[in-house]
């Protein structure tokens, strides 16, 4: 039988299967709560600071106090120790709520201890990067702070789902006409050469593999400009690609079962794909 995974839950490390969580926790009966996702690359942390200071802000947008953020990166070195993930590719799921109280729309007042959850597992990506994806649009459903990294995810499971049942993998959510990121990424197109992101703004999630992808764009000479992209100029698109901690930089093949491009992974894209991967690489030295 599987060893049971050892995770950390308000302040202990114990096996998974001892964890208890109350019925009243906010999180579970309200999803009032943050979460990030951190890769690691042969057993180092990638990017961690970036993630703990969204972690803080999404605690900071949703008032929830009391937790030691920086002590968090602690805990996954640790966990990754006591799991045996040392070394190799693993991922590291963090989530915090508001804590266990009364079912109310309004805060605990007095305010209740925070409940703080960590876990680990190797990881494998999403999709094949060498081919891509295919993904398709979607109307966006969404609540107006994308911004912040809840757990409250079912637009986005519908939305996925949604992917899924079409014979797709990703999909893009569509506001007002502009195609603004994936259900689990952000998204890049590439019009006349130039690499092109939805702004950062309240409808979508401020990405670290975003940022990231954008400091290469810069570092590299590859123009790149922060622009909406509208759904009338999908079909002029030479190449696209989503960018995320659980996919990195991959193509996408097809959006709505016409070819980006050519249909297969653009010299933008592959050229990005290797500087995202010697970015890694360099975490690991």
């Amino acid at each position: 039988m599987p060893k049971t995974p050892t995770v950390y839950f308000n302040g202990r490390y114990l096996p998974k299967d001892e964890v208890r969580l109350s019925p009243d926790d906010r999180g579970f009966v309200l999803g009032d709560g943050v979460y990030e996702v951190i890769r690691t690359y042969d057993g180092q942390l990638f990017a961690l600071e970036g993630h703990l200071e969204r972690l803080r802000r999404g605690l900071r947008e949703l008032a929830i106090e009391g937790v030691d953020v920086d002590g968090l990166g602690d805990v996954c070195r640790e966990l990754l120790q006591r799991n045996g993930l040392g070394g190799g590719d693993a991922s590291l799921y963090l989530q915090v709520t508001r804590g266990a109280a009364p079912r109310t729309h309004f805060f605990p007042d007095p305010p209740v201890p925070a409940t703080v959850f960590v876990q680990g597992g190797r990881f494998s990506l999403k999709g094949d990067p060498a081919k891509g994806i295919h993904a398709i649009t979607v109307p966006d459903i969404r609540w107006a702070r994308c911004d912040i990294k809840t757990v409250q995810l079912l637009a986005n499971c519908l939305a996925n789902q949604r992917a899924r049942s079409a014979g797709a993998q990703e999909a893009l959510f569509v506001r007002d006409s502009a195609v603004l990121e994936g259900s689990y990424s952000s998204l890049f197109l590439v019009l006349e050469g130039e690499v092109r992101t939805a702004p950062k703004n309240n409808y979508i999630l401020p990405s670290i593999t975003r940022d990231i992808v954008l400091d290469l764009c810069r570092t590299s000479g590859v123009p790149a400009r922060e622009s909406p992209v509208f759904t009338h100029e999908l079909p002029r698109a030479t190449e696209s690609f989503v960018a995320g901690t659980t996919v990195e930089v991959m193509p996408i093949a097809r959006i709505d079962g016409v070819a980006v491009g050519d249909g297969v992974p653009g010299p933008v894209t592959r050229k990005l794909q290797k500087l995202f991967r010697d970015r890694t690489a360099g975490s690991r030295a």
